[in-house]
């Protein structure tokens, strides 16, 4: 199957990548011309702009946008609606907001053409590990384009089986999830988001304890001089709080177990705010989600051993690197 990619960052050309081992074909478009050349030389086919891009693609279209939220997207989309025809699709796989998909969704529907919203994650690991996937979108169009999304997908993999799920969770079991109807994939993504700011900043705080358990306020027989490298691969193995992130954890200070690379001001990328903004209109309350976003916040202050363990992990996951001040 053929599908058409605009931006190439961190993710965007390692779904070109992923999609072209098994045998589906791309074609690819950056401002950045040497990251176009450099896909081009692995088989995707390169185009110089917009319009060229457009024409190198087999109709009904399939258009998959790997841009950042916001303005980037937006006017892509924009100018993508006027070259394209009835039955195009446009797969929007960023991180979008998602009453801005409902709403695009609306307006593209007008000249017939399709709209998908893709929450993906799996950041700089995807090309090896495969993407997690929730989709918005309508039905049909959804399963013409299932095959992009059961390539991206991880797969079963090694992962023990759900006891008692049945078949009827087949697509989700391989990393992907037909969530609703246009905004609900990426709406579950920014919950997803949400959920993994909680996650971090509890680990984050929690090495802060044992890293500060040698401080010189406590009694000095209540001092102990912990091994954090130690104590995350040991977590690692068997215990209950076992997770990616912990092993990501593990593998920064494995190479750096002062972090000492990472100032600790950690960036917040605007879901963990729209999931505070959701729950707030549906009146859910949120307290562990919401304060770590304000962590965040305080983090660009004064600045902790948490703080660096948060960079950390933003940047094993997503190769997210710190805001220069």
């Amino acid at each position: 199957m053929q599908l058409g990619i605009i931006g190439l960052g961190r993710m965007g050309g390692n779904i070109a990548r992923r999609l072209m081992r098994k045998d589906h074909t791309t074609v690819v478009y950056d401002r950045s011309k040497d990251t176009v050349a450099a896909l081009v030389k692995e088989g995707a086919t390169g185009a110089d702009d917009l319009k060229d891009f457009v024409a190198k693609l087999d109709k009904p279209r399939a258009i998959w946008v790997m841009l950042p939220a916001g303005a980037p997207t937006e006017d892509t989309i924009n100018q993508l609606a006027a070259m394209l025809d009835a039955d195009d699709a446009i797969i929007d796989g960023g991180n979008s907001f998602y009453k801005d998909d409902i709403r695009r969704a609306k307006a593209l529907a007008e000249k017939k053409i399709h709209y998908v919203d893709v929450g993906t994650s799996g950041g700089v690991w995807g090309l090896e590990r495969g993407y997690c996937m929730m989709i918005g979108g309508d039905t049909p169009v959804f399963e013409r384009l299932e095959p992009l999304f059961d390539t991206l997908a991880p797969g079963i993999g090694t992962i023990d089986r759900t006891p008692g799920l049945g078949t009827a969770n087949a697509r989700a079991e391989r990393g992907y999830i037909h969530a609703g109807p246009a905004g609900s994939g990426h709406f579950v993504k920014m919950v997803h988001n949400g959920i993994e700011y909680g996650l971090m900043q509890a680990y984050a705080e929690g090495f802060d304890i044992l890293k500060n358990k040698n401080s010189t306020a406590l009694p000095e027989d209540q001092r102990f001089d912990l091994n954090m490298t130690d104590i995350a691969e040991v977590w690692r193995r068997g215990s209950v709080v076992s997770s990616w992130l912990l092993d990501l954890t593990a593998l920064a200070l494995a190479g750096d177990p002062e972090l000492s690379k990472y100032s600790g001001d950690v960036a917040d990328s605007g879901e963990g705010r729209w999931t505070i903004d959701a729950a707030v209109e549906q009146a859910v309350p949120v307290p562990v989600l919401a304060t770590s976003l304000f962590a965040r916040f305080r983090s660009r202050e004064q600045h902790t051993y948490a703080d660096k363990l948060l960079s950390a992990m933003r940047f094993g996951f997503g190769g997210h690197v710190e805001i220069p001040q």
